[in-house]
């Protein structure tokens, strides 16, 4: 009789067991996997769509496993994003994910719209803007020799007011716009290295470093996005492997703005050129559509996208740059006939 008691509690245990780790499964799909795999984001497979896990699962669960664990040079995310998710918890969502795709019968019989998806055309690529004339200029301007770069001791310092106002006026230089002399200032006077240092005046000086980059008319004037496409520059993804390649995500978040002002556009392509997901997820911004709360007053006290833009990155008055979504135009309504 005791023996047979024990069986029943351990099989009730085990189909406790089973149903926390379907809410887990379920929780963690909710909060982070749901931002791409809901509407198939980064051609991510779409929740529940037999034909996008079908190839996948072909491959078996645990290849799945490592690849929501570790992330995929395709987009995925190690985690999706959120690397203080458990392992277990990745791993129930990945089952529930699977579970809601059919399983092993997903794998055996793809649907008939994944062979109509395979057929699809590719997208034409978008061709790049031709350069203005006025950019050509300013560059042509602005462009330092290195070999005839200034010592130090050379850089004139500009003033930061305007000609004939006081300190105090209104009139006064807007803080967020350096002046011409005051950008990319050797590393003994740009007040973040320490002068007193003999290896601070061994480093190259900005304008002589920067001489060859594309040019911009945003933060210290290089064009970043365009020095990584040209090959200008190439981020080291590893401290230690060389060969190592960033996880590029090509995928844009719109935010709508209320009022006048253009729609937001986030490109994560852009940034993880540059950035790991870990960098931004989940410490400022969680990976949950809607969990997240940015307004300039926050950006302007140094949050959310406040963090790097205006310290590392391009300052805030670059309005355009970030708002670049026109908004659609409403018709107004045609007066009534008399």
């Amino acid at each position: 009789m005791k023996k047979l008691q024990l069986i029943a509690s351990m099989m009730l245990g085990l189909a406790a067991a089973g149903s926390v780790s379907a809410d887990a499964g379920k929780d963690t799909y909710t909060k982070v996997c749901a931002v791409c795999h809901a509407g198939g984001i980064a051609a991510a497979p779409r929740y529940g769509n037999a034909a996008d896990w079908g190839p996948r699962i072909a491959k078996g669960v645990p290849t799945l496993y490592q690849s929501a664990l570790k992330g995929t040079p395709k987009g995925m995310p190690a985690k999706g994003g959120n690397l203080t998710l458990p392992d277990a918890s990745v791993k129930a969502a990945v089952d529930y994910m699977v579970a809601a795709a059919g399983g092993a019968k997903a794998a055996a019989e793809p649907k008939a719209d994944a062979k109509k998806e395979a057929k699809a055309e590719p997208k034409k690529e978008a061709k790049p803007e031709p350069k203005k004339e006025a950019a050509k200029e300013a560059a042509k301007e602005e462009a330092p020799k290195a070999a005839a770069a200034p010592a130090p001791a050379a850089v004139a310092a500009a003033p930061l007011v305007q000609e004939g106002a006081s300190a105090a006026d209104v009139n006064s230089f807007n803080r967020l716009l350096k002046p011409a002399g005051k950008r990319n200032l050797p590393p003994p006077e740009d007040g973040i290295h320490d002068p007193a240092n003999d290896g601070t005046h061994a480093l190259q000086p900005p304008l002589a470093a920067f001489g060859s980059l594309p040019k911009s008319f945003a933060g210290n004037r290089v064009n970043w996005v365009e020095a990584i496409g040209s090959g200008k520059i190439k981020p080291r993804w590893d401290r230690t492997d060389l060969t190592a390649e960033p996880i590029v995500m090509d995928m844009n978040v719109v935010r709508e703005v209320k009022g006048s002002m253009p729609d937001v556009v986030y490109p994560h392509k852009q940034h993880t050129q540059w950035l790991d997901c870990s960098n931004c997820h989940p410490a400022i911004f969680t990976p949950q559509k809607g969990a997240n709360q940015i307004s300039m007053a926050s950006i302007l006290l140094g949050e959310k996208c406040g963090v790097c833009h205006g310290k590392v990155a391009f300052p805030v008055s670059e309005c355009r740059l970030c708002h670049s979504k026109k908004k659609d135009l409403v018709k107004p309504a045609t007066a009534a006939a008399r």
